[in-house]
């Protein structure tokens, strides 16, 4: 099985390197300085960077613990998304990130909610820490037309 998901991301990548990339970055996101795309644009797939559950333009976390921060998160996703031609019922992968595992029960209520159709492929784990003392990161791939 490892085999077969290492050829099949060799093709994607493959795929991806036939044609040229666009680096996406929003003038909020532009003016916090970071050293990261919003996302990038490679033929009809957007990837996404790892969103925390900031409130936009600003380092400042949303209040409201995970829930908030999740809530933030998603909604960042959401617009990046929608910005670049994009939305969520195009999303095929996320990819979380949890300071605390033991969230994961309140991180999913918040997340089912911005996928009541088919859900996207998933991956999560527990970090140590995330970017300005966040709870929650969320990554995601989606399909673009």
């Amino acid at each position: 099985m490892l085999g077969k998901r290492i050829v099949i991301l060799g093709f994607i990548l493959a795929a991806a390197s036939a044609q040229s990339a666009d680096y996406l970055v929003s003038k909020e996101a532009k003016a916090l300085d970071l050293p990261f795309s919003d996302a990038v644009r490679v033929g009809n797939l957007l990837v996404l960077s790892g969103q925390l559950g900031n409130l936009p333009g600003t380092t400042e976390l949303a209040p409201g613990g995970m829930a908030g921060e999740a809530r933030q998160a998603m909604e960042n996703i959401k617009a990046i998304l929608e910005r670049n031609g994009s939305s969520m019922d195009k999303v095929v992968k996320c990819t979380v990130m949890l300071t605390d595992i033991a969230e994961w029960p309140a991180f999913n209520e918040v997340y089912v909610t911005y996928f009541p159709g088919p859900k996207p492929a998933r991956s999560a784990f527990a970090a140590a820490g995330l970017a300005f003392g966040g709870k929650v990161e969320v990554e995601c791939w989606a399909s673009v037309n």
